[in-house]
């Protein structure tokens, strides 16, 4: 995998208004927001796509999810809803390679999806 603007990310090299962080997992809102609270919620560890994952990884995909709800909880959006998303390669929408899941609420979202 290579050097992605969400590593920069991670590294401080590119600002994001981050928004949650442990040893595991970076959260900061989404320059080009779908929706009124628009959060990728990152790995630190370097995955490029779902595809990449083993099962190693199964503790870290669970802690991306559980950061994700925690943070719709604590900002009062959990009970009303919201959507998470992670897109698989080209054709799936991802376009950076670096595993990434997004929180979207705030609105009502229409199903399909796109």
């Amino acid at each position: 995998m290579g050097d992605t603007i969400f590593s920069k990310i991670i590294r401080r090299e590119i600002p994001a208004d981050i928004v949650y962080e442990d040893d595991d997992v970076l959260a900061f809102r989404d320059i080009n927001g779908q929706a009124p609270t628009h959060i990728l919620f990152i790995p630190r560890k370097a995955v490029a796509t779902l595809n990449d994952l083993d099962e190693a990884d199964a503790l870290l995909i669970g802690k991306l999810v559980l950061a994700a709800t925690a943070y719709a909880k604590s900002q009062g959006f959990a009970e009303k809803g919201y959507r998470c998303v992670i897109n698989c390669n080209e054709d799936g929408g991802q376009s950076v390679y670096h595993l990434h899941l997004h929180l979207l609420a705030g609105r009502r979202l229409s199903w399909p999806p796109g």
